[in-house]
């Protein structure tokens, strides 16, 4: 075992990594078929079938930034696993606002209008602003970041995101020294989305990081996946990815975006403290109530791998909480 020595725990064998190139390839014969976002492999892969018309339904009207995709993927960031078939991606999402079951929100969601769409920033900031989505889009250095997605409720899976450092937009607002957290809003709007009525809230949904874990290289703000604008279902037109926490973290759909100098109140931790606490790192040593967090479950081979320390992601995130 000598040889594995100094090896990473985020870095795999040559033979497990899906090939860019193939990767490439694929996304390449699907765009020419009109076929790219269908996940169509999806109809070979093993477990319960996908819908292949998840990514497609779930499209929105007027993408930000459309004519950017496909961009540069950043190959700083490998796995230890191939890159989740899209279909099955696109249609197995929890999106609270819309459905407590992952099967329907694809269709669920396509209800929500995404265009026009803007984001304020405010709170502790010296230039606060308010963007019209495809400005923002538009303003930043998009990139592609394959990175592993680990849900609180044990399933996985690795997708290619595009989207921008959530610390490119931090430096556009400057944040005052008394800025300690930053604070995520999504839509409300429950006349398309059914959930969001009383008894299952507080609406809207919120999320929140300190501002150490916001400007961590790995923190990104996500426009895209699969090489094309976010479906509705993934959050369009801006969702956070915070890759080293459980899912609940990465706020889809955001509307507002406050630096504070308190800590925000959550959704999760706010509903259910003694299930969902505000740090939610992955952490496979501490088990959830009802479910150990040991081992978790890739939504479309159903292979069941052992959960690594902050998703495998402690070289950049582990000093943060020491």
């Amino acid at each position: 075992m000598a040889h594995l020595i100094g090896r990473r725990a985020w870095r795999i064998r040559e033979r497990a990594v899906t090939p860019e190139a193939i990767f490439r390839q694929r996304r390449q014969l699907l765009k020419a078929a009109g076929f790219l976002g269908l996940g169509l492999a999806g109809m070979t892969s093993p477990g319960c079938g996908p819908a292949n018309d998840a990514a497609t339904i779930g499209a929105q009207e007027n993408p930000p930034g459309r004519d950017l995709y496909p961009v540069r993927q950043n190959s700083r960031f490998i796995l230890d696993r191939p890159v989740t078939v899209e279909a099955y991606a696109a249609s197995y999402n929890n999106f609270y606002e819309f459905s407590v079951f992952k099967s329907r929100v694809y269709r669920n969601a396509a209800r929500l209008m995404t265009s026009p769409w803007q984001i304020e920033l405010a709170g502790l900031v010296e230039k606060p602003r308010t963007f019209d989505i495809d400005e923002l889009v538009r303003m930043m250095n998009l990139e592609e970041r394959v990175y592993r997605f680990r849900c609180v409720e044990a399933w996985a899976m690795a997708v290619p995101w595009t989207g921008f450092p959530m610390l490119e937009l931090i430096n556009k607002v400057q944040p005052l020294s008394q800025a300690r957290y930053v604070s995520f809003t999504t839509f409300m709007k429950p006349e398309v989305a059914s959930n969001q009525n009383p008894s299952k809230g507080p609406w809207p949904y919120t999320e929140a990081l300190t501002m150490a874990e916001a400007m961590n290289e790995l923190t990104l703000l996500a426009t895209g996946i699969y090489g094309h604008p976010l479906p509705k279902q993934h959050g369009a037109p801006l969702r956070l990815v915070v890759p080293w926490k459980y899912g609940f973290k990465s706020i889809k759909s955001i509307v507002k975006i406050e630096f504070t100098a308190e800590q925000p109140r959550t959704f999760w931790n706010t509903n259910r403290p003694q299930e969902y606490d505000f740090v939610a790192n992955v952490d496979p040593k501490v088990a959830h109530p009802r479910w150990s967090q040991a081992t978790e479950k890739l939504i479309d081979t159903g292979e069941r791998r052992a959960t690594l320390p902050y998703n495998g992601y402690g070289e950049w995130v582990a000093k943060l909480y020491s």
